[in-house]
């Protein structure tokens, strides 16, 4: 018989999305309507550990919706590895009286949830928050649609830069071991081409795509590169093989490096996020635990932290070909 859930506890982990307040929102004013008790740890495990938290109300979370990072700051902690960190956890959790946990980040963040659960009998659930959008079993995770925005936002200024002068661009964006953002912002910008860790399209075909540009009669081109591409160590060196290679291009590189990561919540990451984290409560007060509510089809799902979180969620291909086309 599963115990009673008279205080729930939620924090942030990994690194921060935007709509991750709209998240701790949706589950202090949950906790609030269903008469349980919130508690926020800050700085995520680490926060557990050095029992740093607050009692969160539906009034202490009041204007957070709009606002990008995450009040309850956000933190990786090499101490919550060890079984002495996480014993150190477990007893601050019992003394603020905290029956469970919605944790809100990546796979890492699950992974260390169920250790932990499985090691003190304390049940979690996970909401997925990152802006890679590289967790399976959820077809969007919070701050993804936030930071495509911010993404194409950019690249549509530094299109005005590029045409006035005539230049190539390679723009770097996040994304080490998936492209989702390169892939999705490219198409959405109108990108010449697109490097994405998936698909190693290899040296020579970007030079061919970069000689046909020049030869339809552009004047300037757009290359989004996802940060994990394989085809060069880094987006600069790939820079300077197309000039050493391709001298008649005027090429510069930028990285929008982590302004990706902030700013205002889109709608849909807010609307996201309240879905995703009242789903959690009342998951936790139905006895459940150790699962991701994910969203797919618009529909509500729930994944086992038994599952690879970082497994069989693909790239959608058809946008590669239809890139292709369109950069005709």
């Amino acid at each position: 018989m599963a115990k009673e859930i008279r205080t729930i506890g939620v924090m942030t982990s990994g690194g921060d999305a935007p709509g991750m307040n709209a998240a701790i929102r949706a589950v202090a004013r949950a906790c609030a309507y269903y008469n349980v008790k919130c508690i926020g740890f800050y700085r995520g495990y680490q926060g557990m550990i050095e029992g740093d938290y607050c009692t969160m109300t539906a009034r202490s979370v009041r204007n957070i919706i709009s606002k990008g990072g995450t009040i309850l700051k956000s933190a990786r902690s090499a101490d919550f590895r060890t079984v002495e960190g996480r014993k150190k956890a477990a007893a601050n959790l019992k003394e603020a009286g905290v029956d469970a946990m919605v944790l809100i980040g990546g796979d890492g963040t699950f992974r260390g949830g169920k250790v932990f659960s499985d090691e003190f009998d304390i049940p979690v659930i996970g909401v997925p928050g990152t802006i890679d959008n590289d967790i399976s079993g959820t077809n969007f995770t919070i701050g993804y649609d936030t930071a495509l925005n911010t993404v194409v936002d950019a690249i549509d200024k530094i299109r005005d830069t590029a045409s006035s002068h005539n230049r190539l661009f390679f723009i770097e964006v996040m994304g080490r071991d998936a492209g989702f953002i390169a892939l999705n912002s490219g198409v959405g910008a109108g990108a010449e081409e697109i490097l994405i860790p998936e698909e190693d399209l290899g040296l020579d075909r970007l030079l061919e795509s970069l000689k046909r540009s020049k030869r339809s009669g552009k004047s300037s081109s757009i290359v989004v590169v996802s940060e994990g591409d394989k085809i060069g160590k880094n987006v600069y060196e790939l820079a300077d093989y197309v000039t050493e290679n391709l001298p008649d291009y005027d090429v510069r590189v930028t990285v929008l490096g982590h302004m990706q990561r902030g700013g205002t919540p889109s709608c849909f990451d807010r609307t996201l996020a309240s879905r995703l984290c009242v789903k959690a409560v009342e998951l936790l007060l139905d006895g459940e635990k150790n699962v991701m509510v994910g969203i797919v089809n618009n529909r509500i799902t729930f994944t086992s932290f038994d599952k690879d979180f970082k497994e069989a969620h693909e790239i959608n291909k058809e946008l590669l070909r239809i890139s292709d086309i369109l950069s005709t």
